[in-house]
């Protein structure tokens, strides 16, 4: 989905991926809405508004008008909102940056993309479908790896974080808001050079 760049509120879309309830708040698959509560938190921007099928608050970053949005579709219907919003304010999906959990990478490590595959993620499934693109940057965080090969994916995605665990990835969330400011800003390549 690609639009014509005319004059938008909105400069760009920060978007967490989760499921909504408190069942939730402590699951690896919650990790992406963890990041965009301490995004806001550190710029000031309330995330409470119900627009767009998400809670969305809006403010300042990087110098650039920006909306976060937590999706509250639930994981696997992300990408409804997030088209919608695209829509609304009539941006690209280089300018939608989506963070999320990825559970092939160690406990707190990032990983920055440009673009690329669903990777088996189905809240990045749904807004690839909905975006009609793969080419959308995304910060993925590390929830860790499966503790055995026949441990069922969705089980692990939706097992609670251990306090070491959630610490981990917490430590981590200065550098998430670093990289989201270098690619609001157009440098995801610093981004990668600095955090992957």
């Amino acid at each position: 989905m690609f639009f014509v760049k005319t004059k938008s509120p909105i400069d760009f879309i920060i978007v967490g991926l989760g499921n909504i309830g408190t069942q939730y708040v402590k699951t690896r698959h919650n990790t992406g809405f963890n990041a965009v509560d301490y995004i806001g938190g550190r710029a000031g921007i309330e995330i409470k508004r119900l627009k767009h099928m998400s809670k969305t608050g809006t403010g300042i970053i990087a110098g650039k008008k920006t909306l976060i949005m937590k999706p509250q579709t639930y994981m696997n219907n992300s990408g409804e909102a997030v088209a919608d919003a695209a829509r609304f304010y009539k941006l690209n999906a280089e300018n939608i940056l989506v963070i999320f959990d990825d559970a092939s990478l160690d406990v707190g490590k990032l990983r920055i993309r440009r673009s690329g595959s669903d990777g088996g993620h189905n809240g990045i499934k749904s807004i690839v479908e909905h975006l009609g693109t793969e080419s959308f940057p995304r910060i993925k965080i590390g929830v860790g790896l499966k503790p055995r090969d026949d441990y069922d994916l969705a089980d692990w995605v939706l097992s609670d974080l251990t306090v070491g665990d959630r610490n981990a990835i917490a430590e981590k969330y200065d550098a998430v808001f670093d990289s989201v400011s270098l690619i609001i800003n157009g440098d995801i390549e610093k981004a990668m050079q600095l955090y992957n």
